[in-house]
């Protein structure tokens, strides 16, 4: 995460997490901490996995306090191991132990974000098959979850809703159908915007293909009926499989040579990846 996304976007998101988190005072450190003292304090990883999010780590606590320091032993995408030292944290004891949840929250969701996708992305080597994530996102967490897909080797579907044009079941309904909403977002959608169907059926992708749309989803389809639609498109669009997928069947579905696999479990249903904070020194 570029310093300039951290200082415009995600800072507004950290602050809100600590602001929930502490509230009007953290009393449980007021009371054993009730003033200044330097220490240090360990980041240990207590399970193997993709280590993600440890530019949000560290902010969190430079924003309660710039001087705190972070000395890192490790770097956003490394493999890490049950036991590892990923980091030694500095500073006022009462910022250590005030921005330590929400220190760890972070770090534990965007890991276990990347963890996941990486076991996924692992499956799709040597395919050709791009894997994608969704807005299945935690609100208020898009931005750090989806940095955290790219970090474990997936890649980005829309951001948000301006992002691009993606053309669901009720847009077409409520167009009257797939030629209507097709021509309707090409006469409003900025020209530089690919435009994608949701198909559910043949007939929708025979309609699509001749709407001229961009990319055509396929979406909870049976793997014989994905099949003869990407036959039926014959390159005329990008396709993309889309709808539970999992790191279950997801080998199978690229083997029917779909150009993007878009699956919302790589931020709706990964596990943390569990880290804590050990080994607090106060220094006299």
């Amino acid at each position: 995460m570029s310093p300039v996304t951290m200082q415009l976007v995600a800072d507004r998101y950290i602050r809100l997490a600590l602001e929930e988190d502490i509230s009007s005072g953290d009393v449980s450190t007021d009371a054993v901490m009730p003033e200044h003292r330097r220490g240090e304090v360990q980041l240990i990883c207590k399970e193997d996995g993709i280590i993600a999010g440890l530019p949000v780590f560290a902010r969190v606590f430079t924003l309660l306090a710039p001087e705190t320091k972070v000395d890192f032993k490790a770097v956003d995408g490394d493999a890490v191991k049950k036991g590892q030292l990923l980091a030694v944290v500095t500073g006022d004891v009462r910022v250590l132990l005030a921005g330590e949840r929400t220190a760890l929250n972070y770090l534990q969701r965007l890991s276990g974000i990347a963890t996941y996708t990486h076991s996924v992305a692992q499956l799709l080597a040597g395919t050709g098959t791009t894997l994608l994530d969704t807005r299945k996102t935690t609100p208020c967490m898009r931005i750090f979850e989806k940095y955290a897909v790219r970090v474990g080797g997936g890649q980005n579907h829309r951001y948000n809703l301006s992002d691009g044009v993606l053309l669901k079941d009720n847009h077409i309904a409520a167009a009257g159908g797939v030629k209507e909403a097709v021509a309707a977002a090409k006469a409003c959608a900025p020209f530089v915007r690919k435009i994608e169907v949701e198909t559910e059926s043949l007939s929708m992708v025979r309609e699509a293909v001749e709407a001229g749309a961009d990319i055509i989803m396929l979406d909870n389809m049976p793997p014989e009926e994905m099949a003869e639609a990407v036959r039926l498109i014959g390159g005329r669009a990008k396709t993309e499989c889309s709808g539970n997928i999992t790191k279950e069947n997801i080998r199978a579905i690229t083997e029917l040579g779909v150009d993007y696999v878009s699956c919302g479990a790589l931020t709706h249903s990964a596990p943390i990846l569990d880290i804590s904070l050990k080994h607090l020194k106060v220094f006299s």
